[in-house]
């Protein structure tokens, strides 16, 4: 065997070598416990979610998954940890589309999303309920758009902070329904929540499920929800589209991402285990109750999904003109 024979034999075994050795982590994964870092606060959607998740991956791999919240700067400070973690399939991102709309609204993080974590799999999708304070002589959007042009920059709507859903629904539904209305960014949605409840400021963007209880206490007033067809659990609360803003839609999804260079085997089986909590009836059911759509895609259309949602929203962030201070 001639030297350039031996060097092409020993390439190939060293690949096969490698090959076997990430199938046999795939097969042992995990061996210990798996850390989730949700880059938002503890009682949002995100939080909610993110433990269920963990709890059902818990259940179906036996080692612990453990939710690790990690809040500030729109998300951009628990990413980061997630970015400069071991690539071993032992750190985990639930992330939002709130990092979709980071990749243009803050392109100076020290993380872009697509190159520095792999897509694992969505989890599911809401349509956000708009609120206002209860005694806010407002009830519909039209009646909110009226009192904002008479009186401009003299309201203000709460975040969970720059570049959230939250944010972003805010700041569509200024650009499309012609209003100037002071956006007050909070850490977390819990903080944007207790002071709209609280009668701090007028008005929020927010997931249904989290603000649903709130609502049928008569603590705010629902406006308009934000998808294109009328909540399940909110029959009575006309979209956005069908009363004043025409074309509106913002949602908030979810979705678990690994930083790049986690071992594709690992990837494709946290992928499956997903794919089979998000596919369980029993699962699509409760979640459709509380307004909430599961979702299921491979690796490769979830990536293609993120994508094309940064290209989205890089349209919003240019046409709104919204910045970051």
């Amino acid at each position: 065997m001639n030297r350039t024979h031996k060097r092409s034999l020993a390439a190939w075994l060293a690949m096969t070598a490698l090959l076997m050795t990430g199938a046999a982590n795939a097969q042992d994964y995990p061996a210990k416990a798996v850390r989730i870092i949700v880059p938002f606060a503890a009682g949002g959607s995100a939080d909610v979610f993110g433990r269920f998740i963990a709890q059902r991956l818990q259940e179906a791999l036996g080692q612990a998954f453990i939710v690790d919240d990690r809040p500030g700067a729109g998300s951009v400070i628990g990413t980061d940890a997630a970015a400069k973690s071991a690539p071993d399939g032992y750190t985990l991102l639930l992330m939002s589309n709130t990092h979709t709309v980071n990749e243009s609204l803050i392109p100076n993080k020290p993380f872009q999303l697509l190159r520095d974590f792999i897509p694992i799999a969505p989890i599911n999708a809401s349509d956000l309920v708009l609120v206002v304070k209860s005694d806010l002589p407002a009830s519909t959007p039209q009646e909110l758009i009226k009192a904002a042009k008479a009186k401009p920059d003299g309201m203000s709507y709460a975040s969970s902070g720059p570049g959230t859903p939250y944010h972003m629904a805010g700041e569509l539904f200024k650009y499309m329904a012609g209003v100037a209305i002071v956006h007050v960014p909070y850490r977390s949605s819990s903080g944007a929540r207790t002071d709209v409840l609280g009668g701090h400021l007028e008005m929020m963007f927010d997931a249904i499920p989290t603000m649903a209880e709130h609502m049928k206490a008569g603590k705010v007033k629902a406006i308009a929800t934000t998808g294109k067809q009328r909540s399940a659990i909110l029959p009575n609360v006309p979209t956005m589209s069908e009363s004043g803003v025409p074309g509106y839609e913002a949602t908030i999804w979810l979705g678990l991402m690994a930083p790049k260079g986690t071992p594709a085997a690992i990837i494709n089986k946290l992928n499956a285990e997903v794919a089979k909590i998000t596919s369980n009836p029993e699962v699509r059911r409760q979640w459709a109750a509380q307004g909430t759509a599961a979702m299921t895609m491979g690796t490769e259309e979830f990536a293609q999904y993120v994508s094309a949602d940064i290209s989205k929203w890089a349209q919003i962030v240019k046409v709104s003109g919204v910045k970051v201070d």
